[in-house]
């Protein structure tokens, strides 16, 4: 759900056709990681979407412990937006709520179709009858074919949704990406930016980390 109906208008921006793109998961470039952020008034919202490779360095199934730690580190990480994404210390900006986890193939169908709970207990049944036939089969191949069904399996992405306020937002003039630093596998951030002013698009890279926002709001 987006924080507020603002933050819904960043997919209309004029690069919506990389918007749509970048929501397919079979589709996202690691690397390049997508920030929508939308201002209204004192509040601040933004959502970000990032390939799973990008900030655990892999996107199949977490199984060994050490996966899984990786993960929830990640996630602990992702849920400090100011430490991620330092605002102009003179806007005021606190977080009032900040959520982020990771979502697999599987979670995005189930998130895009909206009838996916009138699906009857039969049909459940049916394909829970499925997975156990995929899992089955894909415990009879051999270790050399691991690697294309993580090719096939293994997309997977964090996604993290953060509401701020900001004392005196018109103070904004930049953002700086502490992010790349958090997370090394990151390379690039399109930023979908929508305010008062308008709807902008920028891209911020790992080498130039700070978004200038003083001619923007």
């Amino acid at each position: 759900m987006k924080l507020f109906p603002l933050l819904a208008a960043t997919t209309c921006i004029a690069t919506t056709g990389y918007a749509e793109d970048t929501r397919e998961l079979d589709a996202h470039e690691h690397g390049v990681g997508e920030l929508n952020i939308a201002i209204e008034g004192q509040q601040v919202a933004m959502e970000l979407h990032v390939p799973g490779a990008d900030i655990v360095g892999f996107e199949y199934e977490a199984t060994s412990a050490e996966d899984r730690a990786a993960i929830e580190a990640a996630v602990a990480k992702l849920n400090q937006p100011l430490s991620l994404f330092e605002m102009t210390d003179a806007a005021g900006c606190t977080v009032v709520k900040a959520s982020a986890g990771l979502e697999t193939e599987e979670d995005h169908e189930d998130h895009d179709h909206d009838d996916h709970d009138e699906h009857g207990d039969e049909d459940h049944a049916d394909h829970k009858d499925d997975k156990d036939h995929a899992d089955h089969d894909h415990e009879g191949h051999g270790d050399e074919d691991h690697a294309d069904h993580e090719d096939e399996a293994g997309h997977t992405e964090f996604h993290a949704e953060y509401l701020l306020t900001c004392a005196n937002p018109s103070a904004l003039d930049a953002i700086t990406f502490a992010y790349f630093d958090a997370f090394p596998n990151a390379l690039e951030v399109e930023v979908q930016l929508v305010s008062d002013s308008g709807a902008q698009a920028f891209e911020v890279e790992r080498d130039a980390p700070v978004l200038d926002l003083s001619d923007q709001l």
